[in-house]
């Protein structure tokens, strides 16, 4: 019988991280989708807003940790579906403040027990000291992202008509129609 061969990929924290969410995560995207008529991101922003009351689009952002395009776009979907509503400013009505009717309100209570017994189950794979040593390890973990994000030199992502290479280079693409 052969070992089976080594990857790389699986050695990476990111690529582990990434499957994990994408298996696990799809319990809680198949709620949010079949039960609510929801999206991730639309829950996403529920969820925040659930626990933090009324915030500005840019806070929802941050607090949510999602650009303000696509938070704009959920925030328009979920005033749509009656679950956000915008509510203007005393003496300034450019700014608005979210916060969730009491629809969303009442899906937040329904989902997020649901959400809730998905995560215990899974953290019941490890027993108090290891759960506690884990949730110590995330805090790390994420304190050192937000400090390497913050050193980091890189470039930005150019989502346009422009691919990079392999190599790193960017190239113009051509069109052949």
């Amino acid at each position: 019988m052969t070992a089976a061969p080594h990857r790389p990929l699986d050695d990476l924290l990111l690529y582990r991280l990434s499957r994990l969410l994408s298996v696990a995560g799809s319990m809680v995207i198949r709620l949010c989708e079949g039960r609510f008529g929801i999206t991730r991101r639309e829950w996403r922003l529920i969820a925040t807003l659930a626990s933090q009351g009324e915030l500005g689009s840019s806070q929802l952002a941050e607090h949510a940790q999602l650009d303000r395009a696509r938070t704009s776009k959920a925030v328009s979907s979920l005033v749509e579906k009656q679950l956000v509503s915008r509510v203007a400013r005393a003496g300034d009505r450019r700014q608005v403040q979210l916060c969730l009717t009491e629809v969303g309100q009442a899906v937040y209570d329904q989902l997020f027990p649901l959400v809730t017994k998905i995560n215990a189950e899974l953290m019941g794979a490890l027993d108090a000291d290891d759960a506690t040593r884990f949730d110590d390890s995330l805090h790390r973990l994420q304190a050192r992202a937000e400090r390497m994000v913050k050193e980091a030199v890189l470039p930005k992502a150019d989502r346009g008509r422009r691919r990079a290479s392999p190599t790193g280079r960017r190239s113009a693409t051509t069109s052949s129609s």
